[in-house]
């Protein structure tokens, strides 16, 4: 008459407890990647973190001027 529907296994994956080695890759070579990164990027981190730093050295100041204005 008609096809009848076939019923299908599911597979199922799954990491071995005795085989640990799921990013082998991430960790391999790591003072060199970071190295790499940061003299590749140099420029960028700086002018990124100048303006930060300065306005929170600012803002220290700022308030251990305000603190020592309001004492007396």
């Amino acid at each position: 008459m008609g096809k009848q529907p076939v019923r299908m296994k599911a597979v199922v994956y799954a990491l071995s407890p005795f085989q640990q080695k799921i990013m082998p890759g991430l960790w391999k070579d790591l003072p060199s990647k970071i190295h790499h990164k940061v003299s590749e990027n140099w420029l960028s981190a700086t002018l990124l973190l100048a303006p930060l730093v300065g306005t929170y050295a600012y803002v220290q100041q700022y308030q251990e001027k305000e603190k020592l204005a309001h004492r007396y």
